[in-house]
């Protein structure tokens, strides 16, 4: 099946999923629904598996139960999950960026290398068209990512996974390695990215500020588990269920002279 086959937008469904490492449940039986065309957030602290739950999206953890299906498409059949053409509607930014992009490659062979895997042409055109995208000019096609800052290399990173024309982008804390004065450039940048794509967005993040903004929908996890589902706007008016939730959005409020004193 090949990119074109697949008409329409695409959303993502999964069906009680379950990560199994050596005996510990990092995810335990979670479900989520996107539509297609929408965004979806993912929040908790460190080691509640929301991470886990984007690299078992894309095959990178063990999936040991459950199933990821996506959705939409107009009718058309879908590429199964862990498929080549799978991999290609279906493209992770990772939180790293300086862990993310080959330290001896240079922008111009980071970005080539998705298309040659899935054999697709016109490398020329489509890296600069990649590279335009993202706010960075063909000047930086040569250079070695070390030449690079944080949120250019993020910006190459967001370029790595759009040249292959996906429908779902899974972002994995996509800022937060970067400094303040930079996160707020590569979040609009989604997020215009996102509307003039149609993309669909699975988002992982800690902070709840981020998911509200990018985000309509999210979920809470806990300890591998969903505490609570909930819309956006719901967040932002403090319409919650859970004290888990509750303790959340405090936590993200973040330092208080006032309390400290």
């Amino acid at each position: 099946m090949t990119q074109d086959a697949v008409a329409g937008h695409v959303g993502m469904e999964l069906r009680n999923l379950r990560v199994v490492y050596d005996g510990f449940v990092a995810v335990a039986d979670t479900s989520l629904k996107v539509d297609a065309g929408h965004s979806f957030g993912i929040v908790g602290e460190s080691g509640s598996g929301k991470s886990t739950v984007l690299r078992a999206i894309c095959g990178l953890a063990p999936l040991a139960s459950g199933s990821v299906q996506l959705q939409g498409g107009n009718g058309m059949p879908l590429p199964a999950p862990g498929s080549k053409p799978f991999r290609r509607l279906v493209q992770m930014v990772f939180q790293d960026p300086y862990g993310s992009l080959h330290p001896r490659q240079t922008v111009d062979r980071i970005l080539a290398e998705p298309l040659a895997i899935h054999g697709i042409g016109d490398a020329e055109g489509r890296i600069q068209r990649a590279l335009d995208d993202v706010g960075l000019g063909n000047g930086f096609r040569f250079r070695y990512p070390h030449q690079l800052s944080g949120g250019q290399r993020q910006r190459i990173a967001i370029a790595r996974a759009l040249i292959l024309e996906p429908q779902i982008l899974l972002l994995d804390e996509p800022t937060s390695a970067l400094d303040a004065s930079v996160q707020a450039e590569v979040l609009n940048l989604l997020e215009t990215l996102r509307a003039q794509r149609s993309l669909t967005f699975i988002m992982v993040s800690h902070d709840l500020a981020v998911v509200t903004h990018m985000c309509e929908r999210l979920m809470v996890m806990q300890r591998g588990k969903t505490v609570e589902l909930l819309a956006s706007a719901d967040l932002a008016a403090h319409r919650v269920q859970e004290e888990y939730t509750r303790n959340l959005m405090v936590a993200s409020a973040g330092f208080s002279r006032k309390e400290a004193a």
